[in-house]
């Protein structure tokens, strides 16, 4: 082990206190004020000839009073930042809302302007979704999300084809054939909105295909959280109430490879969605005849 001679470290620490205190707009006196030790002290740190280093307490209360890290001040890191901070830089805890009427999640779209958007959903991915299904989905929860959500979806939509920005979004069959046929999460939803939706669906993605592209995953084969994984940026998990949003590059490529397995085990295609999409709407308006007759 290379170990360090004290005078070095200690001119490091001189040189980078005082980096710190000129960054922070402190001279001696205020220093010294902060960290409670007399001014002569804090003037021997930064200023005196000899080869000194301070105790453990003036080291901490330095950084303290600078907002830099111990390590960094006694050259063990090239970092400044403390090891709280470097963590809250990778990782954030955000408040979200029901619908994609959130600002945040709009922000972060527009942070990724040119990068490719890896996407899966909750339910039905918003962003393809007609009003009268956001007003069906959302209305009951409170009486503003579902014009925001409306907005909020035109607005990426806007946003999406004005960008060269690629976007894939990855959900389960059973999702979809759930919407269709009307069954558990979409119980109730009348045949006039599912026809519309698949309608929507399919003039969308052949207007912006291949740019857009949906794959349906197996969820017995394969399971995914609520992602979104914004370029080489930021990937965010969606628990309801919260996003928990990554930055460090490690992380993204993690996300970023659990979103391409899916496209892997799909067992819908990007190619093959539009004559999926025509057969669920052909089994929509056959039921639809046979409950007339």
């Amino acid at each position: 082990m290379n170990k360090t001679d004290k005078r070095d470290r200690s001119t490091s620490f001189r040189t980078r206190l005082v980096q710190a205190a000129a960054m922070n707009g402190m001279n001696q006196s205020a220093l010294s004020r902060a960290v409670g030790v007399d001014r002569s002290t804090i003037s021997q740190l930064m200023a005196g000839k000899n080869a000194r280093l301070p105790n453990a307490q003036v080291v901490a209360e330095c950084a303290r009073a600078l907002g830099v890290s111990a390590d960094w001040l006694l050259g063990l890191t090239e970092r400044p930042e403390r090891p709280g901070d470097v963590i809250n830089s990778y990782m954030a805890v955000t408040d979200a809302v029901r619908s994609s009427a959130d600002e945040q999640l709009n922000k972060w779209h527009h942070e990724a302007a040119g990068y490719k958007i890896r996407h899966v959903p909750a339910t039905l991915p918003d962003i393809l979704k007609t009003a009268d299904m956001l007003t069906w989905e959302y209305g009951r929860q409170l009486a503003r999300t579902a014009p925001q959500a409306i907005r909020a979806v035109d607005d990426n939509l806007d946003w999406f084809t004005t960008q060269n920005s690629d976007y894939e979004i990855a959900f389960p069959l059973h999702e979809l054939e759930s919407f269709a046929r009307a069954e558990g999460y979409y119980r109730g939803l009348s045949p006039d909105i599912r026809l519309a939706q698949l309608d929507y669906f399919l003039s969308l993605y052949e207007e912006h295909f291949p740019s857009l592209r949906l794959f349906l995953f197996d969820a017995r084969q394969v399971y995914s959280a609520p992602i979104s994984v914004f370029g080489p940026l930021l990937a965010v998990v969606y628990l309801g109430q919260h996003y928990i949003a990554f930055r460090e590059s490690s992380r993204i490529k993690t996300f970023t490879a659990q979103f391409d397995s899916l496209v892997r085990e799909a067992v819908v295609d990007a190619r093959d969605i539009p004559d999926k999409l025509r057969a669920l709407r052909a089994e929509i308006s056959g039921r639809s005849r046979i409950s007339q007759l």
